[in-house]
């Protein structure tokens, strides 16, 4: 479905061949078969990071303010473990919490924070003048629900973030890494999408949107095949700790612009079962 404005509800667009139940079972069993032939050891390993190296000055207005507050609201990547209390007390509240990967200059990211006050934000990102913008808003627009993390996703999911914590993770466009010979680089992979799993709640959302064609693709035979996560077939209609609506970015409008179709993913962690034995 090609969606042409932030009003007009997105679905997932797929192959037709994706409507067929036994197909996809097929595929779903294959993937499953590659995947327990990985040794669980060193699952992500050997990884080549996911994002690409980039470098860029920030102003000194932005400077400053990275000065006066990232160590009050960022943190590097690490092997210093949080506890659930850690990130309670960093946001000075509990409440269901949210990590975004990759969110760019935070545009999006500052939206969806304003329109939801009572979640927390957890914004992870590697590029430091995208983060710089990102913290500068929150600061001049008065934000109090985000917190940052800088660096590798996969290393903080591993090293830092409690198991079983997130009550939703979003991954709005991930980098395609479109040649073949850089798929590996790709995010979203059958490691990563059991690392995400690990670290969300039961009942915890996973929330993927892409407008690469032949990465979709790749996004949802990958996702399906994960035996920790459900595909929920209500799409962004399934109810969910957070919204699963978000506002169209200039870079969003311009790949629609140029006839991209809007991918959309929602997997779940499956609830715990009550003392029944019944999924909650």
């Amino acid at each position: 479905m090609v969606v042409n404005d932030s009003q007009t509800p997105r679905t997932s667009s797929r192959n037709p061949r994706w409507d067929d139940p036994a197909y996809r079972a097929q595929l779903a069993a294959e993937k499953r078969a590659q995947n327990k032939k990985r040794n669980e050891s060193s699952r992500l390993y050997p990884r080549v990071t996911a994002f690409r190296a980039r470098h860029g000055a920030i102003s000194d207005a932005k400077q400053r303010i990275w000065n006066e507050y990232w160590p009050q609201l960022g943190k590097n990547a690490s092997d210093t473990e949080l506890t659930p209390a850690d990130i309670h007390d960093w946001f000075g509240r509990e409440a269901t919490t949210v990590l975004e990967i990759g969110f760019g200059t935070g545009t999006s990211t500052s939206e969806m924070a304003q329109a939801e006050p009572h979640i927390n934000v957890l914004a992870l990102e590697v590029y430091k003048p995208g983060i710089a913008q990102l913290l500068a808003r929150a600061v001049r627009e008065d934000i109090p629900n985000i917190r940052f993390f800088r660096g590798d996703a996969v290393d903080v999911m591993e090293s830092m973030l409690p198991a079983a914590f997130l009550d939703g993770v979003r991954i709005f466009f991930p980098d395609p890494w479109p040649k073949a010979r850089h798929h590996k680089r790709r995010l979203l992979q059958p490691g990563t999408f059991e690392l995400i799993s690990s670290v969300l709640k039961p009942g915890g959302i996973l929330h993927v949107a892409t407008d690469h064609a032949d990465y979709a693709e790749f996004i949802e035979e990958t996702g399906d095949a994960c035996d920790v996560l459900i595909r929920r077939p209500e799409g962004l209609d399934t109810p969910a700790p957070m919204s699963l609506q978000r506002p169209t970015t200039k870079f969003e409008n311009k790949g629609l612009r140029a006839g991209h179709v809007i991918h959309e993913f929602v997997w779940q962690r499956p609830p715990a079962p009550d003392s029944n034995g019944i999924e909650s």
